[in-house]
C-alpha cells in the first residue's frame, strides 16, 4: 500500500524574488532510505477566462522566456497579500485593461505537485469591457488580442494555445458548460 514519506529536514536554497527553492530530505516508506528533493515554493496563481457580451475572449499575447516564442494566452499572474479572486480581477484590469460584471470561479489545478508547492486558480469573468489602459509591470509586453470563444478548441488542436495551464483553463470552463472538450 503506498504511503506518504516522511519529512525529515527542509532548509531554504535559494530566493528568486517571485519563488524560492527550497532543499527538503525525505525517508521513503518503501525503502528505508533518505532522498533529496527541491521544492520551487510560489504563492498561488491565477488565469481569468475573460469573455465580452459578444462571446468573445479576450486574450493575450506575449514573449515567453521560458519557450523563447510568442504565446497566446489568458491573463492571469501571481497571487500577492489578497485572496486569489482579487489578484484575478487585478491582473484583468493591469494586463488588458478590462473588467467584468459576474465572476464565477471555475476551479484550481497543482501546476506541477511534483516540485510545486500552490495551485492556479481559475476564473471566468464575463461581460468584460474595456475602461481603462493596460498598467504593465516593466517586464511585461502584453498585446490584447479578442479571439471567438468558439475558436478556442481548435487553437489548442492545433497548438497555438499550447500553455498547460491556460489548457487546463479552458477545460475547466467547457466542463462547467457541459461541452465536451
Amino acid at each position: 500500500m503506498l504511503m506518504e514519506w516522511k519529512i525529515i529536514d527542509t532548509k531554504p536554497d535559494r530566493d528568486y524574488r517571485v519563488f524560492k527553492v527550497n532543499t527538503m530530505k525525505a525517508l521513503s516508506p518503501r525503502t528505508n532510505e533518505v532522498g533529496e528533493f527541491y521544492i520551487i515554493e510560489t504563492n498561488d496563481w491565477v488565469n481569468v477566462i475573460p469573455l465580452t457580451e459578444d462571446k468573445k475572449v479576450v486574450m493575450i499575447k506575449q514573449f515567453r522566456h521560458g519557450s523563447k516564442e510568442i504565446t497566446l494566452e489568458i491573463p492571469g499572474g501571481l497571487v500577492d497579500d489578497e485572496h486569489h479572486m482579487e489578484a484575478a480581477l487585478r491582473e484583468l484590469s493591469e494586463e488588458t485593461g478590462y473588467v467584468g460584471d459576474r465572476v464565477v470561479y471555475l476551479g484550481a489545478t497543482n501546476p506541477n505537485p511534483a516540485i510545486f508547492n500552490n495551485l492556479c486558480h481559475t476564473y471566468l469573468v464575463e461581460n468584460a469591457k474595456k475602461v481603462n489602459e493596460k498598467n504593465l509591470d516593466p517586464d511585461e509586453d502584453i498585446e490584447v488580442v479578442l479571439v471567438p470563444v468558439e475558436d478556442i478548441p481548435g487553437l489548442i488542436a492545433q497548438g497555438k494555445i499550447n500553455h498547460a495551464l491556460v489548457i487546463v483553463a479552458f477545460y475547466f470552463y467547457f466542463s462547467k458548460l457541459g461541452l465536451d472538450v
